[in-house]
């Protein structure tokens, strides 16, 4: 999906942006010619990070001890 920053856009063309109703039309246009159509909808929510499968509790905690004591003696 590409991603438009509203505040790299002109203020006009921001606002034109995020005044659109769920349903609305905006046409892109270069030197007379259609070369896009944006659609108004509702934001979806964005897929978070697919958890991890469940592991070993102690597994996790020795491996985030080992991770905690190789920094240390990394650091000294």
């Amino acid at each position: 999906m590409t991603r438009i920053d509203l505040d790299d856009l002109p203020p006009k063309v921001a606002s034109l942006l995020t005044g659109l109703a769920d349903g609305d039309e905006v046409l892109l246009v270069q030197h007379g010619a259609v070369v896009g159509r944006l659609v108004a909808g509702e934001l979806a929510a964005s897929p978070g990070p697919e958890p991890e499968p469940d592991a070993d509790p102690e597994a996790r905690a020795q491996e985030i001890f080992e991770l905690f004591r190789s920094s240390v003696e990394d650091e000294f």
